[in-house]
């Protein structure tokens, strides 16, 4: 099956690269190229991509707001490019639905595996940004619980473990060892946790542990 892909950067050199380096894919084909978040949205709207990559900063519509849109009108998962320490906004793409997120000079092969593994149902997150992420978007914009803890009365006690250990940002193998477990096992619980919380992934994940007050903000990532 091949993965349906559109760019947007409003730099051309940026955006050409990163779609070269994608079509050189054999399960990999880049539908548009576009320079603005409105013009991507309208790409999706009209292609029907599987992912769509959005730099965060665009003229006319920026990638938070295409970002947005996509994912209310949408299918297609979103992968922002960003060169963090100065896209101040970058957290707000979380709420916005996205599915990873990727420094713009990330490698070319880490670049193929973000695609592949968006466009698998996965979401991702550049090792470099990861835990950090997480720490900065919690300290910044959570001050207090925005979602009723009650929410998570549908979840057991083994699931309300794993969602606290995604929101510290722990992959599955660290939950495995965490709760001496299979990664199968982790794997089903993730699972179970996206689906009664009705959580696109494992960053929307990250956001209702916090939300929902079972990890106060500010708390460490991992211990």
């Amino acid at each position: 099956m091949t993965i349906r892909v559109v760019v947007a950067d409003d730099q051309e050199l940026v955006r050409s690269g990163f779609a070269m380096i994608l079509d050189a894919q054999e399960d990999i084909e880049v539908v548009a190229e576009v320079g603005d978040g409105a013009a991507a949205v309208a790409a999706v709207e009209r292609l029907a991509p599987d992912v769509a990559l959005l730099d965060v900063r665009m003229p006319v519509l920026d990638g938070i707001g295409a970002c947005r849109s996509i994912s209310a009108r949408s299918a297609c998962r979103t992968v922002m490019l960003t060169t963090f320490d100065s896209d101040e906004y970058v957290y707000e793409a979380l709420h916005a639905g996205a599915s990873g997120f990727l420094l713009k000079d990330v490698r070319r092969d880490d670049l193929v595996h973000a695609v592949r593994v968006v466009a698998a149902g996965e979401s991702l997150l550049a090792p470099s940004v990861a835990r950090r992420l997480i720490e900065e978007y919690t300290a910044a914009t959570v001050r207090a619980p925005a979602l009723p803890a009650e929410r998570l009365e549908v979840l057991t006690a083994r699931e309300r473990e794993t969602l606290l250990h995604l929101g510290r940002g722990l992959s599955n193998a660290e939950i495995a060892a965490a709760l001496v477990v299979s990664e199968h096992t982790v794997k089903s619980h993730v699972g179970n946790v996206l689906a009664k919380l009705g959580l696109r992934d494992r960053i929307q994940a990250v956001i209702c542990a916090y939300e929902t007050g079972l990890i106060a903000a500010g708390a460490p990532s991992g211990e």
